[in-house]
């Protein structure tokens, strides 16, 4: 399983990282979903480097032109709410691509302690073609398994690749151990050491959902 960790270089992606990590400014909730959505078109065309291509003879005005396109079926997938500005990103540039959408959320028992629950799921069928499950926030893994669960009754893909903005240590750990090795690829703009008691990554930025849409109840 490849782990990319595109910190790893320097780009104009970490600008948007430290903007939307900054506690005085992501509170600009426009720029804090456009900068998502920006980390989502870097990701993409991270992405489109590894696909499959094939050649096509393009009539232009002028005569023709031999151009090579994506051959991959792309899907992609979203765990609802803050994954919606990081989903347009990779949309814009996977413009042909299908969409799928999960609603996936913690049902706290305790401060510290909660369950996983999958309450919708939208998708398209899956089978061999190649799944982008993208979540800003990958703290524990537990979400992004159970919705990838759910997405495979839709089928098998025949690639998986996840794509989350900042990732903890531990969830990195987790997909290596519940993903097909073979098939997954993980992708993130930076991986952090830890979570805390409440499962929130440190240093993280905080809550993805209610600084993009605002506090839910």
């Amino acid at each position: 399983m490849d782990i990319i960790n595109l910190s790893a270089q320097n780009s104009i992606l970490s600008q948007y990282l430290a903007e939307i990590r900054n506690k005085d400014i992501q509170t600009d909730r426009l720029r804090f979903r456009r900068n998502i959505e920006r980390i989502g078109e870097i990701m993409a065309y991270e992405i489109s480097k590894t696909l499959n291509y094939q050649t096509k003879d393009i009539q232009t005005p002028l005569g023709t032109a031999t151009v090579h396109v994506p051959k991959d079926h792309v899907v992609i997938a979203t765990i609802l709410r803050a994954g919606l500005p990081f989903h347009h990103g990779f949309l814009n540039y996977f413009d042909h691509a299908e969409n799928a959408f999960v609603s996936a959320f913690r049902q706290y028992k305790d401060p510290q302690n909660f369950d996983i629950h999958i309450e919708y799921i939208a998708s398209p069928r899956i089978d061999g073609k190649t799944l982008l499950l993208v979540d800003p926030m990958l703290a524990t893994g537990s979400s992004m398994e159970l919705s990838y669960h759910a997405i495979q009754t839709k089928g098998t893909p025949a690639c998986i690749h996840i794509a989350s903005i900042i990732a903890s240590q531990q969830a990195v750990e987790h997909i290596q151990k519940t993903f097909p090795s073979a098939t997954t690829h993980v992708w993130c703009a930076a991986i952090d050491p830890a979570i805390d008691n409440h499962s929130y990554i440190v240093p993280g930025l905080g809550d993805a959902g209610d600084l993009a849409y605002g506090e839910k109840e």
